[in-house]
């Protein structure tokens, strides 16, 4: 199977790339793409529809890099992953939210349709409260909390509250280039911050095991977890 370009439907209005469904039989994506642009001479701004696909921020350059040497511009990104819209909007990418029409055997937070995006610092005061996954692009100072149903993730440091899980769910987990809150929680369980920093390169995880919450250096990613 092939992306498929679509033309734009008028001046003014971006071309669209959709792709197919993923699955284990399914070619790389620079290959489904090469094959969807194979003719095409239009030119100019981009949308992808990704569907399902499960795509981080070094997937998304890729694309990038492979749709200019078309002469397109990816602009922004339509799917049903909501990683994948978070890697699309750590990049600097548009992003629009697409419900799922067949749900799930049960809930799975690392793949929850419901993203919200906070573009810039929350101050102290501030309070950004969600069902589904946060996902800041700035820093959380202290005075500020976040507080999601599903994961926290910070592309930033975090330096106020943050919890996860905070209807019950233990395998949120909150992510941010620097950990470094006045509490963090996970579903009912609560800890502080590590005083280290993490090592360079790296930005710091907080998950449960055991039932205690755990802190470790990831790789500074994004989806920061995909597995």
């Amino acid at each position: 199977m092939a992306a498929e370009f679509v033309p734009a439907a008028r001046s003014g209005l971006p071309h669209q790339l959709l792709l197919p469904e993923p699955g284990p039989e399914a070619a790389p994506l620079p290959e489904q793409l090469q094959r969807g642009l194979d003719g095409v001479i239009d030119s100019g701004a981009l949308l992808l529809q990704s569907g399902d696909w499960l795509l981080t921020a070094a997937d998304l350059r890729g694309l990038e890099h492979q749709l200019a040497t078309h002469e397109l511009e990816l602009m922004g990104v339509e799917g049903r992953q909501a990683l994948t819209l978070a890697a699309a909007a750590a990049i600097g990418l548009s992003t629009r939210l697409q419900k799922s029409t067949a749900p799930g055997p049960g809930p799975d937070s690392r793949n929850s349709p419901d993203l919200v995006i906070q573009r810039g610092t929350l101050r102290s005061g501030d309070h950004l409260q969600v069902e589904g996954t946060a996902l800041v692009l700035g820093d959380v100072n202290p005075g500020a909390r976040v507080s999601a149903g599903g994961h926290v993730l910070v592309w930033g440091r975090l330096r106020g509250v943050a919890h996860a899980g905070c209807h019950g769910d233990p395998n949120a987990r909150i992510v941010a280039l620097q950990l470094r809150p006045l509490q963090l929680r996970i579903a009912e369980v609560i800890a502080r911050g590590p005083e280290d920093s993490p090592p360079q390169g790296f930005c710091e995880q907080a998950r449960l095991v055991g039932g205690v919450i755990r802190i470790d250096p990831s790789e500074p990613s994004w989806p920061p977890f995909s597995g």
